[in-house]
């Protein structure tokens, strides 16, 4: 039921800020459901294929989404996204967490700036 009530919140917030994965649903595995840093952001990634697509697919039906602009984005988040779990790979779970921690405190002052 947990897994559920994350995976709601993150495709509601997804859709509703075009957050979801990284910023609602690793934070949720790890303080929840007890997860290690790696198998949430791992098991994150997986659900936001399936949270993409369906976003995607709700935005596009109503004409809102600049395919080439995705293209340009999405391709070299790909490659940023093979280089990052290689960097991931060579961190401590502690240093992940505190590392995620930092990032979502930048993000937060930037966002309140």
């Amino acid at each position: 039921m947990r897994l559920l009530a994350i995976g709601l919140v993150a495709g509601f917030f997804s859709a509703l800020f075009g957050v979801g994965g990284g910023l609602l649903v690793v934070p949720l595995l790890i303080l929840l459901l007890g997860f290690p840093e790696r198998a949430a952001m791992a098991t994150s990634l997986a659900a936001i294929a399936v949270i993409a697509t369906v976003g995607a697919i709700a935005y596009g039906v109503r004409g809102e989404v600049d395919p080439a602009a995705a293209a340009v984005v999405g391709l070299p988040a790909a490659l940023g996204a093979v280089l990052g779990t290689a960097v991931q790979q060579r961190l401590t779970g502690r240093a992940l967490g505190l590392g995620f921690a930092a990032f979502l405190v930048v993000v937060g002052i930037l966002l309140l700036v």
